[in-house]
């Protein structure tokens, strides 16, 4: 398989109108400045204290035994919300209110600061979000921003502390609990497995940790100018070859389409840069482009790959092949053939496993229907997301009652072990059964985007088909 139509399976298409500019504007949108009594402002955006005095409504539920932490010495340049800290010394949690249903994105911010009473260097604890293990026996050395996606269907969601042992501590300095854009995680994706490409179901609640966000050819991309408050890296730390590939940069407008991304799934200042390989004479060059990532292994992962013809010079001259784990994930990509126009962006998802070396690498290569004279490969921008595992654990063979065994209540010792125990069983079940896999079809075809559509049929199209794909 690996045909052009598997990779438009692989395009997550939604129906959200990039051409409006209103800003993103979450409807749960909880900004938790965690050991203030007062509240910080980063990018433009309230961050509020969680002390009970200062906000009585405050989500942590659990104050006993914890301690509101100011750095007393913080850098210049380091953001307010990393100035206090609030220290657990037993299990506790923040309960935020959800009014949206669906795909929610946490960030959870750490900065081991060091204060008269405590090293949070030191610390060493697990972080529960809902019933997903984020974090076990989480220790942190320097700022750090871990970010999530969860499908919460419930009316709260919970994030809970847990210090590995008593006498151990666990911190946080901020927390974010955002309602994702709609089109951001659809629910399909290309599984790319045994040199066979397949589709993959039931993405859009499948947990997701955010390992990699990279901006290919172009600068670094703060939070505040990402409409979803994103951080986006160079790709020079990733990128291994090749000479014969450069960079380039686009000043026109970038030209979002209903059926393409939007601004919330990827800003502008991703899509106008990219790496390209190009054709400069008669013969066309036998070259890569390759970018390795550094994973854990035993996870299976999302590779978002961001495409956005800003190079070539009219329609129907790039072609490319896409490889992911040395495996072909799709043949003859061709960009132009269902956006109809230049600059129109897309991005690609696909479900692989991580290799015994616990990387994932992404390869761009000419086509054998590239041309001489034209570009023959182009990338704008990757994301590496882990998948959560059969234990519903971002970080190892851990499950939600292991990470509280060590801090029974009364009697609930037997009730933690009986959790434990169906932890283990949940595993053993899981290792024989896989989910859902559907073998592509061969009556799937590319589906070209609309040339004329109106700003009512579009209005309707984006209420009654948020997270649809074509």
């Amino acid at each position: 398989m690996g045909t052009p139509l598997l990779f438009l399976l692989a395009f997550s298409f939604s129906f959200f109108s990039a051409l409006s500019f209103s800003p993103f504007s979450p409807v749960d949108n909880h900004l938790i400045n965690c050991g203030s009594a007062l509240d910080a402002a980063v990018d433009g955006r309230r961050f509020v204290s969680d002390f009970h005095s200062s906000n009585p409504g405050t989500p942590l539920q659990s104050s006993a035994l914890t301690t509101a932490l100011c750095n007393g010495s913080p850098r210049s340049s380091s953001p307010q919300i990393y100035h206090t800290a609030r220290v657990f010394r037993k299990p506790s949690r923040y309960a935020v209110e959800i009014k949206d249903p669906g795909t929610h994105m946490v960030r959870l911010h750490f900065d081991p600061f060091v204060s008269s009473n405590f090293d949070l260097r030191e610390a060493r604890f697990h972080v529960l979000v809902d019933n997903y293990v984020a974090l076990s026996n989480f220790t942190v050395s320097d700022t750090l921003v871990k970010e999530y996606l969860v499908w919460v269907s419930q009316n709260k969601l919970v994030i809970t502390i847990v210090p590995t042992q008593k006498g151990k501590l666990g911190f946080v300095n901020a927390i974010e609990v955002l309602s994702a854009p709609k089109d951001l995680i659809p629910d399909t994706a290309t599984l790319v497995r045994d040199g066979e490409t397949q589709k993959f179901e039931g993405l859009i609640k499948q947990g997701l940790e955010t390992v990699h966000r990279v901006n290919v050819g172009g600068p670094k991309v703060t939070p505040f100018n990402d409409s979803v408050w994103r951080t986006w890296i160079p790709d020079d730390g990733f990128f291994k070859s090749s000479d014969l590939s450069s960079k380039v940069h686009f000043s026109g407008r970038i030209n979002y389409q209903v059926g393409g991304a939007s601004r919330e799934v990827c800003p502008d200042f991703v899509y106008n840069s990219a790496r390209v390989i190009a054709s400069k004479s008669s013969s066309i060059p036998e070259a890569n482009m390759t970018w390795v990532f550094r994973v854990t292994g035993g996870h299976r992962y999302l590779v978002r790959l961001h495409f956005c013809d800003i190079a070539s010079l009219s329609l129907g001259s790039l072609y490319f092949n896409v490889y992911i784990n040395e495996q072909l994930a799709s043949k003859d990509v061709d960009l132009s053939s269902i956006a109809y126009e230049l600059a129109s962006p897309y991005y690609a998802d696909f479900v692989v496993d991580s290799d015994n070396l616990g990387a994932v690498s992404v390869v761009i290569g000419r086509s054998n229907l590239s041309m001489a004279y034209a570009v023959d490969g182009i990338l704008n921008g990757v994301e590496i997301m882990k998948m959560n595992n059969s234990m519903a654990s971002f970080d190892g063979k851990m499950c939600r009652g292991m990470a509280l065994k060590n801090w029974p209540r009364g009697n609930s010792g037997g009730l933690i072990t009986l959790v434990v125990v169906l932890c283990l069983l949940l595993l053993s079940v899981s290792m024989l059964m896989r989910r859902k896999i559907v073998r592509v079809k061969d009556s799937f075809s590319w589906t070209k985007l609309p040339t004329e559509v109106s700003e009512v049929n579009l209005k309707v199209g984006i209420q009654s088909s948020l997270g649809g794909k074509f």
